[in-house]
């Protein structure tokens, strides 16, 4: 096994792995802001969850799109 595919198979595995985080935490962050405890700090705290899983993922978004841009450019020369 060459270095390049090491090294795209190590990017895959980070990439998946971070995108079942983001779901994960973004599932408890609506269990938290959803549920039926009244006390307003579980909601908000739910509710900070939800607001960071979603600046992750378009993080990590972008980031996925600029490692791609960049195997491609490695790859086409």
């Amino acid at each position: 096994m060459d270095i390049e595919a090491l090294i795209n198979d190590l990017t895959n595995r980070v990439v998946v792995a971070a995108w079942a985080l983001f779901m994960l935490s973004w599932a408890i962050g609506w269990l938290l802001k959803g549920s039926p405890i009244p006390i307003y700090r579980v909601k908000r705290f739910g509710q900070d969850i939800i607001e960071d899983a979603i600046l992750g993922a378009f993080w990590l978004a972008v980031g996925t799109s600029v490692f791609a841009l960049i195997k491609y450019l490695a790859s086409s020369t």
